[in-house]
């Protein structure tokens, strides 16, 4: 958040409509947008109690609070009618708008298959961080749909990868041939069931191994070690932007307080949305929320 943003805003999560990040932003019927740079500060301190951001547009009729650690950002209610209405949950199976089939990579071992609207292009890939991707398929949606399960079972690969995996293996990547080849070949088993459960409906799109590196900021930046458990009251991050995949952002702090030394912190931007936030300075000053070890260890308190 920069300069002239005062508390009261809301922060509705990342988007990535292009290849920079935005944050979105709402108070009340207001509505503001901060285009993220890397190499920029970026700070926030979280006030009062967490609470649903309702769904599809509308605001929680409840006004419901929410755990710190959620990383939805909704009530139960809210998070039903989020997902009632949306591709995953099957219930649009009349809605005529053209569907890519895709593959993604996050990482060794972290593949997965899924389906996005064409009209948004790479912008859902880019959403969910991945690393690089190609596209499978084109076609109606109940073709893709089927498609995407045909090839989870044959390939034994998921439609959803945890973040936690994510970040566990975003700082060790392999080489971009490397990156490369890992799609090629898991576009090469998926083309070859072509005919064999594969709908005659969904056009087969020549493989084009996309790597999103550079666009992330992944290349030559340090691996980050810890990340935002939750917010609470009170609590600050901020830090330099040094690179950002999917809703998490990796800010290099470099210690506050009687905090330690510095290191890159991965803020994972959905745990934010439904915080009243205001504007803290961004120029490496640190965190002060809990933090958790990326990898599976154990949580750090207070300062990093």
């Amino acid at each position: 958040m920069g300069d002239g943003w005062s508390g009261g805003w809301w922060c509705t999560g990342v988007r990535w409509p292009g290849e920079a990040p935005e944050l979105g932003w709402r108070r009340g019927g207001d509505r503001r947008v901060s285009v993220l740079a890397y190499g920029t500060g970026l700070g926030f301190r979280a006030l009062g109690e967490r609470h649903c951001v309702g769904a599809r547009g509308n605001v929680c009729p409840l006004a419901a609070v929410v755990p710190g650690r959620s990383t939805g950002g909704r009530c139960a209610e809210c998070a039903r009618l989020d997902r009632a209405h949306s591709v995953a949950a099957d219930t649009l199976v009349d809605d005529p708008r053209t569907y890519r089939v895709y593959l993604a990579w996050f990482g060794p071992g972290l593949v997965k298959v899924g389906i996005t609207g064409e009209e948004r292009g790479a912008a859902r890939l880019r959403e969910q961080g991945a690393v690089a991707f190609t596209w499978l398929g084109r076609g109606p949606l109940m073709a893709a749909r089927r498609t995407e399960e045909v090839l989870r079972a044959a390939l034994g690969v998921p439609d959803r990868i945890p973040y936690a995996g994510k970040r566990a293996v975003r700082g060790r990547l392999p080489g971009a041939g490397e990156r490369a080849e890992a799609v090629a070949e898991l576009y090469g088993r998926a083309a070859a069931l072509e005919g064999r459960g594969w709908p005659d409906s969904l056009e087969r799109l020549a493989l084009e191994v996309v790597d999103q590196v550079e666009v992330f900021g992944l290349s030559g930046t340090p691996a980050p070690v810890r990340s935002v458990r939750e917010l609470v009251d009170g609590g600050v991050v901020a830090g330099r932007l040094v690179a950002a995949a999917g809703p998490d952002l990796h800010l290099a702090v470099t210690g506050a307080g009687g905090g330690g030394g510095g290191g890159v912190v991965v803020l994972d931007t959905r745990l934010i949305t439904g915080w009243d936030l205001t504007a803290e300075t961004g120029d490496g000053v640190g965190v002060g929320v809990p933090l958790i070890d990326i990898g599976g260890g154990g949580v750090q308190g207070g300062l990093f």
